[in-house]
């Protein structure tokens, strides 16, 4: 296993010798009893390094001794993630939450996946689930709440009734709210179009810009209180 990871790469471990020698003692730990559990905090530490191709077969290969082991399974997750593999890591994710339903971190990592693929219904349902789970979760009560509202701005809006006609909902109109920083407004439209066409790819690229914004622009007013 070292000659291979060494031959993917690793050079961020290079730089740091906190986390190589973390990776030598784990490495040394897993020669000496290959079926340790240990695979999993090694595979974790090749992910971080950007050794993903590394992680991913070390998982693989205790998965199929540890099954069970929802700890590894959430670490492929992680690693096929990285790799932009999303069917696999949906596939993983899946596994996760069906051994264990109250495992708050891959219901959000299944949320986040599913608005990322267009699926703003089931993001929604797993947000509901981390909400439930960890109640103090303020992000995820906030983004719930957006794509629980499909696209719907509040009563007072101007832009609400705007966008009760069906004219401006489209990827050129919100991308001009994207420009002048109407970054709720951007979401919504597309969040409108996105629950009648999951599929089309520039209205999640242009969701994840608007909820981007939406958070740093949070960071920024929590900064400056």
């Amino acid at each position: 296993m070292a000659d291979s990871a060494s031959r993917s790469g690793g050079g961020g471990m290079a730089e740091n010798p906190a986390a190589a020698s973390a990776v030598r003692r784990y490495e040394e730990r897993l020669a000496r009893d290959p079926a340790s559990l240990a695979f999993a905090a090694l595979a974790d530490l090749y992910r971080k390094a950007g050794r993903t191709r590394d992680a991913i077969a070390l998982c693989k290969d205790g998965l199929q001794r540890y099954p069970q082991y929802v700890t590894a399974r959430l670490i492929l997750a992680k690693a096929y993630l990285a790799e932009g593999e999303q069917d696999a890591a949906l596939a993983e994710l899946s596994r996760v939450v069906a051994q264990s339903p109250d495992h708050v971190e891959a219901h959000r990592l299944l949320a986040d996946l599913h608005r990322r693929r267009g699926a703003v219904d089931l993001a929604a349902r797993h947000l509901d689930r981390v909400v439930a789970l960890d109640p103090a979760d303020r992000e995820a009560v906030r983004l719930r709440d957006l794509l629980r509202r499909g696209g719907a701005l509040g009563e007072g809006s101007g832009f609400g009734k705007i966008l009760q006609d069906e004219t401006f909902v489209t990827v050129t109109f919100a991308d001009i709210c994207l420009e002048q920083g109407l970054l709720d407004e951007a979401s919504a439209i597309f969040l409108r179009i996105l629950k009648r066409d999951p599929d089309n790819w520039r209205a999640r690229e242009g969701l994840e810009e608007a909820l981007g914004g939406r958070s740093q622009r949070r960071r920024g007013g929590g900064a400056r209180n």
